[in-house]
């Protein structure tokens, strides 16, 4: 059994669990720090930045705590060209990726195990300490992804993409637990110091994502308002999202929040809050856990972000695979470039890109499959 380590309290409880059970568990953690990029880390216990080799060492400590062997795993090429690359290409296209979507099923739970097994490192599952289930549906013969029991926890959202071979080969020993139980655990290992190691909580260790982009992005342009009138200058379109309110740097008398970023203009279209509202969306480049949708559209409740709740929607599904959503109330800040996970309950039905409009769909489809 391999266990994906971080050096925080989640994975190492999944670790001491494992061995609780009777398996016999390796340590993995993955290397995708570029040391060549020149920049001074403000926040820490971000997943990108030159905190990985610290983080790093904490991971080993606790496997020798724990008496598990450990192996890093080199993966800092394929993370620029799988993760970094479409985070710049999508920025520069006036989108807002989401780097975790990303990153889970194609570094965390593709490459990751894939280069360890052809480092001729031997496990049969691989487990990390993600909050989420995953059931064997015996009537339909496959494996579904639930939300964790922890609602405050649960990081469904970001597994959404996940195939049905990876899930296969998935564990999460934590899904059907809450934070607080394990903490307890933690204690229980010995392992109390984790509990006051803060959470990873960033994609990326510095203020100033521009130095990501190699100067791309950082052109100042207009900022308008809904009719094309000039209301101020941007300092580079790398630097918004749709919903942004804060940072404008314009004032008009009234609070008015990003609506639009027209990459090809280099313009920031602006409207209040009610002009930032949406009825539908399109999704492209659906990834289906089931491997194909539902015999038949169904209501199913969408979740925009991370931290968004949810909202009832239907879904229509287009004759070349996209979906268009349609919510049963308008939703704020419809975010192209963002992943819309679609749920049934606490099933996830599996996760596609906010498309900016009809014509988007060719910068979104990002085709990775493991």
């Amino acid at each position: 059994m391999a266990v994906g380590m971080s050096g925080g309290v989640d994975s190492a409880v999944a670790v001491w669990l494992l061995k609780q059970q009777g398996c016999d568990v390796i340590g993995l953690t993955m290397s995708i720090w570029d040391a060549k990029r020149p920049f001074t880390p403000t926040k820490h216990n971000a997943c990108y930045g030159p905190d990985e080799a610290a983080n790093i060492a904490a991971a080993r400590a606790t496997a020798e705590r724990l008496g598990i062997p450990h192996h890093t795993i080199p993966l800092a090429d394929e993370y620029e060209r799988h993760v970094l690359s479409a985070f710049r290409n999508q920025n520069l296209a006036g989108l807002t990726p989401n780097p975790c979507a990303l990153c889970n099923p194609v570094m965390k739970f593709g490459l990751l195990p894939a280069r360890a097994r052809a480092l001729g490192i031997r496990f049969d599952r691989f487990a990390t300490g993600h909050y989420a289930r995953i059931v064997r549906d015996e009537t339909a013969g496959r494996l579904r992804l639930l939300r964790g029991a922890d609602p405050d926890k649960d990081q469904s959202y970001f597994l959404a993409r996940l195939s049905q071979a990876q899930l296969a080969e998935i564990l999460f020993p934590l899904g059907d637990k809450t934070k607080h139980e394990v903490r307890a655990l933690a204690h229980e290992a010995g392992l109390s110091d984790l509990t006051m190691k803060p959470e990873s909580q960033d994609f990326f260790a510095g203020d100033d994502i521009s130095v990501l982009f190699d100067g791309a992005g950082t052109v100042p342009g207009p900022i308008v308002d809904t009719t094309g009138r000039m209301l101020g200058q941007h300092r580079g379109i790398i630097h918004y999202t749709v919903g942004q309110r804060d940072g404008l740097g314009i004032a008009v008398g009234r609070k008015v929040y990003v609506k639009e970023i027209r990459a090809d203009s280099n313009t920031l279209v602006v409207d209040d809050r009610e002009g930032v509202l949406a009825d539908t969306c399109r999704v492209t480049d659906m990834q289906w856990i089931a491997e194909a949708p539902p015999d038949a559209p169904r209501p199913v409740t969408a979740r925009l972000r991370y931290r968004h709740k949810g909202t009832a929607c239907r879904y229509t599904l287009r004759p070349d695979g996209m979906l268009d959503l349609r919510f049963d109330e308008p939703q704020f800040a419809v975010t192209p470039g963002q992943m819309a996970a679609l749920y049934d309950g606490d099933e996830v039905l599996g996760g596609g890109w906010i498309a900016s409009a009809p014509c988007a769909e060719a910068k979104l489809n990002l085709g990775f499959r493991i």
